[in-house]
């Protein structure tokens, strides 16, 4: 491994996308350091500390909410729209025949759209945002005019972030907004080791070798999964056309244990924090049966109570077949390899091939399910039983971490054996 590091520092076009992807994501971090004018810094961190959905949102921009700068939403907004996109192609035929069938350029029109999208979704999250953070007193009463000027450098700033992040995917190294999500994710790292370090005691051994096996044990169950696949064999038959001969290979379809990624995880926070968030709120109002009501929803959706934990499992567990069943459309594959002039051996191709693909995927997505659940929940089931936490990042965050590191690897392989270079 470390005389291919060598090898590619001397390979002078791979070295340039390397120190091109860290040049600009030095640049996301210097504007993640400038903040926006008049906040209430103390107050800020206080609403950060006790609410869990913000807290979320800080982790994925990598403490550029909870320091309210001016690329604070992150590419948030980005990914946001690219997932409505998405589940709007299920709904809107000629949405999903632009992505799936038109090839590189549907696929870059879909990308268009979802740039145009992320301008309306961050100025909407900005406005809300600044608004609750006026609500909250952690910012003063904006006029019209600032809150339009704040909101129109905050949703900037996620334009830039966008772009930074194309300009990485082009002519760097890696995909660009996944990087920009990783650096945010790795930036609170250095830290949260100099504060163990400085407070270390000899009382803090166990909890420490523990936390220190227990990441490992995830790290390696993460790769593990990220990378098993299914293969389903597919055979492909002769051809003859003049005097050449297509066909007549066998090869085989990849179905991956996890497709969906880290994106259930997502929903499945979204939707279960957002009574809690809501309840927290109206829990403050001087109306008795509203405020006594707001209290139990937020006690059955704290993160700390048991029914979180569950809930939490389920949702994930579900949003895992629900996305699979988005991005891997069996009728599809099976009416592409069919067209292509193959088949499954032992299996009819038509609805026979799609329904044997549907078989397939549901058992493959048992085992990503059931993981995805494990690793979501892991972090409060070890809090609650062993009473510390068991990752700073949490499931979440090694998951994203482990994602990128290894397609930027895959990469950075795939350059070294263009190059007749060995590879990772």
């Amino acid at each position: 491994m470390f005389q291919s590091i060598a090898a590619i520092w001397k390979i002078g076009e791979v070295r340039t996308k390397i120190l091109f992807t860290l040049g600009l994501l030095l640049v996301f971090r210097i504007f993640a350091a400038i903040p926006v004018p008049g906040v209430d810094t103390e107050k800020l961190a206080q609403f950060f500390g006790s609410n869990q959905l913000f807290g979320l949102l800080n982790l994925f921009t990598g403490g550029t909410i909870e320091r309210l700068s001016i690329v604070m939403l992150g590419v948030g907004p980005y990914i946001t729209a690219t997932i409505i996109l998405q589940l709007l192609t299920m709904i809107f035929p000629k949405l999903k025949e632009l992505y799936y069938e038109e090839g590189e350029r549907g696929r870059q029109k879909f990308n268009q759209y979802g740039r145009l999208l992320t301008v309306p979704l961050a100025a909407l999250q900005s406005f809300g945002f600044l608004r609750l953070l006026a609500s909250q007193d952690i910012l003063p009463t904006l006029g019209p005019f600032q809150t339009a000027v704040d909101v129109a450098v905050i949703t900037a700033g996620t334009i830039v972030l966008m772009w930074l992040g194309e300009l990485i995917t082009e002519r760097g190294i890696g995909n660009g907004v996944s990087l920009i999500i990783f650096a945010g994710i790795v930036t609170a790292l250095p830290q949260t080791v100099f504060q163990t370090l400085t407070t270390w005691d000899q009382t803090k051994l166990i909890p420490t070798v523990s936390f220190v096996i227990i990441a490992l044990i995830v790290i390696a169950g993460v790769v593990f999964i990220s990378e098993a696949q299914r293969q389903v064999p597919v055979a492909y038959a002769k051809r003859i056309r003049g005097a050449r001969v297509f066909g007549g290979v066998s090869t085989h379809l990849p179905i991956r244990v996890n497709s969906a990624g880290v994106i259930p995880i997502i929903f499945a926070l979204s939707l279960l924090l957002f009574p809690g968030t809501i309840a927290s709120f109206l829990s403050t109002l001087k109306v008795e049966r509203v405020a006594s009501l707001a209290q139990t929803v937020q006690n059955i959706f704290n993160v700390n109570s048991w029914t979180y934990v569950v809930l939490y499992f389920l949702l994930v567990f579900a949003f895992t077949y629900f996305y699979t069943a988005v991005v891997f459309n069996t009728k599809e594959v099976s009416q592409n390899i069919q067209r292509a002039g193959g088949f499954i051996p032992g299996i009819r191709p038509g609805d026979a091939t799609a329904s044997y693909l549907s078989r397939v995927v549901n058992r493959t997505t048992l085992a990503g399910a059931l993981f995805l659940g494990i690793i979501a929940v892991l972090p409060q089931v070890i809090q609650q039983s062993f009473g510390f936490a068991a990752l700073t990042i949490g499931g979440t965050g090694v998951l994203i971490v482990v994602s990128v590191v290894l397609e930027t690897m895959k990469q950075l392989g795939a350059q070294l054996t263009m190059r007749e270079y060995e590879g990772f």
